[in-house]
């Protein structure tokens, strides 16, 4: 029976696709014609949400792109019975290697997403299918969790999380660690702006991590683990509790897994959206009840965590490698990578690019194949300007640098951060002081407020960059920035505060000369700091009175048919003219 898969991630939902299923599924109760309805999560093309893929009875699959209800006729009538004719146009991929997105893929080494958008992520019996469960039966089978510790130590595998502590390392210390109970948590607390890697798999192949867990609990002999997800994850929330349930009934979570006398109970814990609650003692503050705070370290979370008991932490991506890691074995992974950064890293791709959504790729790949061979360059053909890795605690890597290899110890020497994978590439329209008090701005106020130089520190620095960039800057300022941003960096308590200062110590580092045109010219060189730009109609003008009629202050004048005037001394330089006006070069932005 040919199977009609619609991805129903939140990235699908959010572009209508919930609206295509249920037009499948009248078309379906009208005609069923051999075809069977089903869902899948992300399979990281989010650029071509909604998408539906045809899979026939011989192993053949298409992928279509874009499908609003009113394609789905032709799309049916296109795979009816053996009159196979794929519609070319709509066509994204397919197994036979045609499509307008087979590139997307061509450099990636899915490990991590290799179930995202190829199971049901609500069905378990998908998940066995693709060997689910196997590598926690194989490793209660063999009984030795020293050895499965080994097993991941030497795969190379880091924490994903941002720190890139090694794993295994990390599991050997809790182990080793004294105390009665032992606990695993699981950081699905991603907060970076534009980052959604954790979201996405989590939707997709919610079985995964929770294997990854109980295979991490047998390992440190913890008996209990949490996923502490943000409540704004609700479609992630939804798949995780009905994973639980759904493994919990076939005996693969909760007492005596597989027959043995191994246990492992898995809870939820919604966050309530604070950023500072990924820091690890800050989120294991919140799992016992307290406000999200962190603390002093050490003691570290391996050898005093939650409820005082010695407990393991890793994120969503870490957690989703393991089962496959048990199954292919270290050298799998191992082989992957540069020396010291080993197998693949998720990427949440935003901004400027004409493929933005989900990417694995290996690590070693540099920055300029993942935006113009994997994501197909900059839309509009615009230059390439910066990527922003790390979130608001990373930092920006200009595209003088775009050569720079993925690994943990590369991006760190440009100033940034691998963070947890998120990943906003700009143009040459970015403006980089404002883009450095977009990303204080957020950690300014998300920050706990328990160090005086991180809740002081980052509300000083903000104030200055927002007088940069509405054109009050100063002689100085630059200066006083990087004292603050020293000071903050060095003085505060959790990663937080230590890493808010990266935006703007990057932004500094590489493009000086636009903190200096702002603060010097009061001009933004990217035209992008409203009060800092001024419009001034041209002889180009034809006096159609559009930019007069867009102008509700008053600042136009002129007659039909003649050139007309902007009193720069009404104008609130609000663009409502540019973006009216028609003719071009009529009116100019400067």
């Amino acid at each position: 029976m040919t199977r009609l898969i619609v991805g129903l991630g939140t990235c699908g939902i959010a572009a209508g696709a919930e609206d295509t299923y249920a037009a499948i599924e009248r078309q379906l109760q009208a005609s069923p014609n051999g075809y069977q309805l089903g869902r899948t999560g992300c399979v990281g093309m989010c650029y071509q949400e909604p998408l539906v893929e045809v899979r026939t009875d011989d192993g053949r699959r298409y992928v279509y792109g874009k499908v609003t209800p009113d394609r789905v006729p032709k799309i049916l009538g296109a795979h009816h019975g053996g009159d196979l004719q794929p519609i070319a146009d709509w066509l994204v991929w397919s197994s036979e290697g045609a499509g307008s997105e087979v590139g997307y893929f061509a450099r990636q080494k899915r490990i991590v997403l290799r179930n995202c958008g190829e199971i049901d992520p609500e069905s378990l019996d998908d998940y066995l299918k693709v060997n689910g469960y196997q590598a926690l039966k194989a490793v209660l089978d063999k009984n030795d969790p020293e050895a499965t510790i080994t097993t991941i130590i030497e795969s190379g595998l880091r924490g994903r999380g941002g720190a890139g502590f090694l794993t295994g390392m990390k599991w050997r210390f809790t182990r080793l660690a004294q105390g009665a109970r032992k606990f695993i948590i699981c950081n699905a607390d991603e907060g970076d702006p534009g980052a959604f890697m954790d979201r996405s798999v989590l939707e997709g192949d919610p079985h995964s991590v929770l294997e990854g867990m109980a295979i991490a609990g047998f390992s440190i002999g913890a008996d209990h683990g949490y996923v502490y997800v943000r409540a704004e994850y609700p479609k992630a929330i939804e798949r995780l509790n009905l994973a639980i349930a759904a493994a919990e009934a076939r005996g693969l979570l909760g007492d005596r897994i597989f027959g043995t006398g191994f246990s492992f109970h898995v809870k939820l814990k919604e966050g309530a959206g604070a950023f500072v609650c990924g820091e690890e003692t800050a989120l294991i503050a919140s799992i016992e009840g307290r406000r999200g705070m962190p603390r002093v370290r050490p003691p570290f979370p391996a050898t005093k965590g939650l409820w005082e008991s010695p407990t393991s932490i890793n994120n969503v991506e870490t957690f989703a490698n393991i089962p496959w890691i048990v199954t292919n074995g270290p050298k799998a992974l191992n082989s992957l990578g540069t020396q010291n950064s080993k197998g693949t890293k998720v990427f949440a791709m935003a901004g400027k690019i004409r493929r933005g959504g989900l990417v694995e790729v290996p690590m070693g790949i540099s920055i300029k194949e993942i935006v113009y061979g994997v994501c197909d360059g900059i839309k509009g053909d615009r230059k390439f300007k910066a990527a922003q890795m790390g979130g608001p605690s990373g930092g920006c890597i200009p595209s003088e640098l775009q050569d720079t290899l993925i690994d943990y110890e590369s991006i760190t020497r440009t100033g940034a951060i691998m963070g947890s994978g998120g990943m906003v590439v700009m143009d040459d329209t970015t403006c980089m002081v404002d883009v450095a008090r977009f990303f204080l701005d957020f950690t300014q106020r998300e920050s706990c407020g328990k160090c005086t130089f991180c809740r002081i520190g980052t509300k000083r620095m903000l104030e200055v960059l927002t007088r940069i960039t509405d054109g009050k800057g100063q002689d100085g300022d630059i200066e006083l920035l990087e004292d603050l941003a020293a000071r903050v960096k060095n003085s505060s308590l959790c990663g937080l505060g230590q890493g808010a200062p990266n935006p703007v110590l990057t932004t500094i580092k590489y493009f000086r000369s636009e903190y200096e045109a702002h603060i010097t010219n009061k001009k933004c060189p990217a035209h992008h700091c409203q009060k800092l730009l001024t419009y001034t109609i041209t002889d180009n003008c034809s006096g159609c009175t559009l930019c007069l009629k867009a102008c509700a202050y008053g600042a136009i004048t002129g007659k039909r048919k003649e050139k007309h005037v902007i009193d720069q001394d009404l104008c609130t330089v609000c663009g409502e003219c540019y973006k009216a006006c028609n003719i071009a070069g009529a009116i100019h932005k400067d």
